[in-house]
């Protein structure tokens, strides 16, 4: 028999190891799910794989489970970044549940001269990230960083990671002959970006100016556009 609940603990895991639950996984597991003593949970950190783990403890405000046997090894995505400029909220949520299931590393929502919301709930946005990776499968959660002004994330870049600028106004470009390594994606605002970003991010050489196709994506349909492109050619899809 195999669980058919997963859930995200920050526990270690491992043969044997007891997991304390907080009061609202026990809600969740116990109140809604209906999870009784001896039923399975399969368990996972980020870190130490896929667990199936019995219930030992089973009340209202809390309760216990005790790893069994892992069930799947860790799996760390590709060492690629989704830079994305914050929109309504629901396809906000979307980007974010996308950019787990096809596995980006980091998740930086972006300030760009056009972009609408001048601040995001990071917290949320983590924890909606978390949700994802429980409903997909996945063993790995990225980071969803804070809001970040792009002017001063391309100021301060990391020496070696690549940059894919997913440019509406390209008429052509790909990622044909690009190197490995680390990389970055980045996905501009519903109004798109202003001529004075274009111009900087064609100028940085550590950029690659690439076009989405020959129509204009909204951005939700953007981040999943480039992010199957990048996968395709460079990540772990090929």
């Amino acid at each position: 028999m195999s669980a058919k609940v997963r859930l995200y603990v920050d526990h270690p895991l491992g043969a044997g190891q007891p997991v304390p639950l907080t009061r609202e996984q026990a809600h969740y597991l116990f109140g809604v799910m209906r999870l009784a003593q001896g039923d399975l949970v399969a368990l996972f950190n980020g870190r130490d794989g896929e667990w199936q783990a019995q219930v030992a403890e089973a009340g209202k405000r809390g309760g216990s489970l005790v790893c069994e046997t892992q069930s799947a090894g860790q799996a760390v995505p590709p060492d690629v970044w989704l830079l994305f400029a914050p929109i309504k909220k629901a396809r906000t949520d979307f980007i974010v549940e996308k950019a787990v299931e096809m596995g980006a590393r980091r998740i930086v929502p972006v300030q760009t001269d056009f972009t609408n919301s001048e601040r995001i709930r990071q917290d949320r946005l983590q924890a909606h990230a978390v949700e994802a990776a429980e409903q997909c499968g996945g063993t790995f959660v990225p980071e969803v960083a804070d809001l970040h002004r792009l002017d001063r994330l391309l100021a301060d870049w990391p020496e070696g990671r690549q940059l894919m600028f997913c440019d509406e106004a390209s008429a052509a470009g790909g990622l044909d002959g690009a190197p490995q390594g680390p990389w970055a994606i980045l996905v501009g605002p519903e109004g798109g970006f202003s001529q004075a970003e274009r111009d900087r991010l064609r100028a940085l050489p550590f950029a690659r100016t690439v076009s989405l196709g020959p129509r204009i994506l909204r951005a939700d349909t953007a981040a999943v556009a480039a992010l199957t492109l990048w996968q395709t050619t460079l990540g772990d899809w090929t």
